[in-house]
């Protein structure tokens, strides 16, 4: 059996939304701030790019700075909204980068306004609405807030991302890992001493859940559109929980199971919908 480009897409954004959705749980086990554990983790990050695809990391202009920025900004703002609320509060509120995608990937990018992906997004914020039931909570407004901000830099980076050449995905990734150590270096200015404790999981962070996803996401975005990256990585915040249940022994709620199932389902009825019209979509073309 053949898998195509575009089955290797969705295995490979898969791949990164399993990596990502471990952050949570680390991020709320590390002791440093989220300056100090972003700085840190970036030089993990940074170090595995360059590593990775070497001098490919060093093309620099106007598209890589500013897909750079938006990288900087999620990873930013993340760790400062799980910091600051609810690890499921700051993954939700990420997690509305699919209706901005939606909205203005058919503007900017000129794809169409698929029925199904439209249907695809409804069901699938309804799975997150239970999911994530009771978890909202107004004391923690600055958090949601910082949270909602690193969603909306989420889709800006998939468009953004889509948009430009090719070969500037990988150096924008590797920048934004720089423009983070450059921003967060104030933080361990006085004191750079960190415990083995916090950098194994930093490296952890740095190495597996931000580089390498990072690095099989940019693999699975030339292949998919970015809506479909956007709703496959909704596995993420389904993931998350399921990380904290182990490391934290915190079991989901019945509503939060409910809404994965509903989330999973939906992503793999859509998936072999869209495979399946694809696949009679080509035979037609080779007739």
């Amino acid at each position: 059996m053949n898998i195509t480009e575009h089955q290797k897409g969705i295995f490979a954004i898969v791949v990164a939304a399993l990596l990502w959705s471990t952050g949570g749980l680390f991020i709320k086990l590390i002791s440093l701030d989220a300056f100090q554990l972003s700085f840190y983790r970036s030089i993990f990050s940074a170090l595995t790019f360059l590593v990775l695809f070497n001098r490919k990391v060093f093309i620099i202009n106007i598209p890589v700075i500013l897909n750079g920025l938006f990288y900087a900004g999620i990873l930013i703002l993340f760790v400062i909204a799980t910091k600051l609320t609810t690890a499921a509060n700051a993954i939700f509120l990420q997690y509305t980068a699919p209706i901005y995608v939606l909205i203005l990937e058919p503007i900017l990018l000129k794809t169409k306004l698929r029925r199904i992906n439209v249907l695809s997004v409804i069901i699938s914020f309804f799975g997150m609405t239970l999911f994530f039931v009771g978890e909202i909570s107004p004391s923690h407004f600055e958090g949601n807030l910082i949270a909602l901000l690193s969603g909306i830099c989420f889709a800006a980076f998939l468009i953004g991302i889509r948009k430009s050449n090719e070969s500037y995905r990988i150096p924008a990734i590797f920048w934004g890992n720089v423009f983070i150590i450059i921003l967060c270096f104030y933080s361990v200015y006085n004191d750079f001493r960190i415990d083995s404790k916090n950098i194994l999981m930093v490296a952890y962070l740095g190495i597996f859940q931000i580089g390498l996803a990072y690095a099989v996401f940019t693999y699975s975005i030339k292949r998919i559109e970015g809506i479909e990256a956007a709703l496959i990585a909704m596995i993420e915040p389904v993931m998350n929980p399921i990380w904290v249940y182990f490391g934290y022994g915190e079991k989901p709620t019945p509503f939060a199971i409910l809404g994965g199932l509903i989330i999973l389902t939906t992503i793999a009825i859509r998936t072999i919908i869209t495979e399946r019209k694809r696949f009679y979509q080509n035979k037609l073309n080779q007739v």
